[in-house]
């Protein structure tokens, strides 16, 4: 590993820790995280690293995890010169600049599939990905126009754990879903309707995809129609939904567990 111990905090070299922009690194595949649980998972799933800010602490305690790795430039720097660096005081000890890996082809992915229609929170994107990675549901798809999965706060709310799962961000829902269809998935839509059958009825399929909406807006009629089945989770009288995020998990864990 080659250590740099800061000396200037305006080094061209560290710009991009300073940018906070969601999408500001889509065009060459970068990203940051910070936060040594979340970039110590990267780690573990042999990310490709271009570059770690940290403190001296950071690089003692985790010296095992590190050594093998292949992390071109770790810098160095107090907690004190990070926070002048991004801008702001900072909860943790270290940043990591990566490239998001490889997307996966649609018919790579895997049998259980979350997909989501036009979510627009970062922190949704995140939430969603965590609970698919502890459920079991290994195979994430998202729109291109929305939110990165390797976005900074999705990254941060997910843990990490979206490095565990196969992404693939799609153009046209209408086009991915009937796609899906020829290659034999269910298609479940999460809404709430008059043809909505409740979870507890619902007859899993060995190939499915789980489909949820926009936080506020839902699923359209046009998506809807396209799907095999529209699924709603029984709610107590009054109470209109879930966070998307919690829905998510209640339905995967239903559909995981036949």
């Amino acid at each position: 590993m080659n250590f740099i111990e800061i000396k200037n905090i305006d080094l061209p070299e560290l710009e991009i820790y300073q940018s906070f922009r969601e999408n500001a690194f889509r065009s060459d595949g970068s990203f940051v995280a910070d936060s040594p649980k979340v970039v110590n998972l990267l780690l573990e799933q042999n990310i490709k690293v271009k570059s770690i800010l940290a403190t001296q602490s950071y690089y003692d305690q985790y010296h095992s995890l590190l050594q093998d790795k292949q992390i071109p430039l770790c810098y160095i720097a107090t907690k004190e010169e990070m926070q002048r660096i991004i801008g702001h005081k900072l909860h943790h000890n270290v940043m990591m600049h990566g490239i998001r890996p490889t997307e996966t082809a649609l018919n790579k992915l895997d049998t259980h599939i979350i997909m989501l229609d036009e979510i627009s929170s970062s922190d949704n994107i995140g939430a969603i990905a965590r609970s698919a990675a502890a459920l079991g549901v290994q195979s994430y798809l998202v729109p291109k126009q929305g939110p990165h999965p390797y976005a900074r706060r999705a990254l941060r709310v997910s843990m990490g754990y979206i490095s565990k799962l196969k992404f693939h961000c799609y153009d046209t829902i209408q086009e991915t879903i009937q796609i899906l269809k020829t290659m034999g998935y269910h298609i479940f839509a999460a809404e709430i309707n008059e043809n909505s059958i409740p979870l507890s009825q619902v007859t899993i399929p060995e190939k499915w995809v789980l489909i949820m909406g926009h936080e506020q807006l839902g699923i359209s009629n046009e998506i809807l129609a396209l799907c095999d089945e529209v699924i709603t989770i029984e709610m107590e009288d009054g109470i209109k939904s879930f966070n998307v995020g919690i829905a998510a998990s209640i339905l995967m864990y239903r559909l995981q567990h036949p």
